[in-house]
């Protein structure tokens, strides 16, 4: 199965130039996918792109990835409503590093002939002034040709309008595309269905600048069944990087999603083949609740993003919160690790004198927290035997709670019932 082949039958191709799965057959190709450095992470919106280059090399191509040190400094106008804030040249160089160092997880940089290679557009603009570039690459391209672009179109027939600073996004960004293939022999650009115009634009200055061919390919933007932007949670985007989007968080995202979902996710975002996928699809079917589908895909994506320690750590604190595991568990955790687990979840924070001589269970969470309205419901609960601190079921309303109840020095967790959660913070 060639590339073209691949990206079909997993239902990511969109378009493509005519000729480009014909040059790809011929051997090996060089091509290229942009990343703009807008944060010093990626999210999983820029999954699609990164298993596209992924699926690029592994079918023999040489996988470029550009980072856009330049374009960064300008702002792509695709798909935007706005214009976006401009970043310093200090932040854009330190999310340039962190975005390099994670696309270096995802695709190999040493594997002979079609190692992938790291290609940052600020070192081909940087000494490129104002006048020789509207002289040298604006010309051969019309106002004209630019604004028929939809990208522009739907920007200019909106509010905001539109900068000569995003206009000119489209230039810069075919100007990458002529550079790459006059300067590594790159002669395919892909990217997401909305950079079409962009890509095209860079094939017409190869044409018109260097007298050669060059091919595109898009794939096809990502959407969820239920209408709402791919990628984002009620807390906002999911990164990549481990510290603005926990493993757990991450494994979470993607096991949350719907069949309709992970059904189409699961042939996008996984490595595994075309027999693989039908086989956990036809399990899934015959057993919808037990979320095989999802369950597959969270784990192998967790995986490739974080590591497969990453990925029991993930597994273990899920089933801390909705199995029954130890209590022990909070122990190997960060205080923030252990913040970021109940967030969401009723806190509340005590004094830590208050536990130095033991303090009545019902008057800790009674009157020292709000876990119960009144003495009565706690008293209540206890009798029930639906009271628990730390997995600990409490079966006497004159239970003292002491520092010796605390885990890791700092938190007591308190469970009513199966499912409601409490987090009392003492310091």
């Amino acid at each position: 199965m060639n590339f073209i082949e691949e990206l079909r039958w997993r239902g990511m191709l969109h378009d493509m130039m005519p000729g480009t799965e014909e040059e790809l057959n011929k051997g090996m190709v060089s091509g290229y996918i942009g990343f703009d450095p807008t944060a010093d992470s990626l999210h999983v919106g820029h999954l699609t792109q990164i298993m596209t280059l992924i699926h690029f090399q592994n079918a023999g191509h040489k996988p470029f990835a550009l980072v856009g040190g330049a374009t960064g400094m300008v702002g792509d106008p695709s798909g935007k409503s706005a214009e976006r804030n401009l970043l310093s040249e200090e932040t854009l160089q330190k999310n340039v590093h962190a975005l390099e160092t994670q696309l270096k997880k995802f695709l190999d940089f040493d594997c002979g002939p079609n190692s992938a290679e790291m290609v940052n557009n600020y070192d081909w603009f940087k000494n490129f002034n104002f006048l020789d570039f509207i002289r040298d690459v604006g010309k051969h391209i019309t106002v004209n040709y630019m604004m028929a672009k939809d990208s522009v179109k739907k920007r200019l027939e909106g509010d905001a309008g539109l900068s000569f600073t995003e206009f000119s996004y489209q230039l810069i960004q075919g100007y990458d595309f002529y550079w790459l293939w006059k300067n590594k022999n790159c002669q395919v650009q892909m990217g997401g269905s909305d950079q079409w115009g962009n890509i095209v634009t860079g094939t017409e200055l190869i044409r018109r600048m260097g007298g050669g061919g060059a091919f595109a390919m898009t794939t096809q933007l990502i959407k969820k069944a239920d209408g709402n932007k791919f990628g984002k949670t009620e807390s906002g985007a999911v990164w990549l990087d481990p510290e603005r989007t926990s493993p757990y968080k991450f494994y979470q995202f993607w096991l949350n999603a719907s069949d309709e979902d992970a059904k189409n996710w699961i042939r996008i975002f996984s490595l595994k083949s075309k027999e693989e996928i039908e086989a956990i699809e036809a399990e899934h079917a015959t057993a919808p609740h037990m979320r095989a589908l999802q369950k597959a895909l969270a784990a192998e994506i967790t995986i490739r993003t974080h590591s497969e320690e990453a990925l029991q750590k993930a597994l273990t604190t899920s089933d801390f919160l909705f199995g029954n595991g130890p209590i022990e568990f909070l122990s190997q955790l960060t205080e923030a690790e252990v913040l970021e687990i109940f967030e969401g979840i009723p806190q509340f924070d005590m004094s830590r004198e208050l536990l130095s001589e033991g303090l009545n269970v019902v008057d800790m969470l009674a009157e020292h927290t709000k876990v119960f309205p009144s003495k009565g419901e706690a008293r209540k609960m206890i009798q029930g035997g639906g009271l628990a601190i730390n997995r600990s079921k409490v079966a006497d309303a004159a239970e003292l709670i002491q520092l010796t109840h605390l885990i890791s020095d700092k938190f007591i967790v308190v469970q009513k019932g199966k499912k409601n959660y409490f987090l009392i913070t003492v310091a």
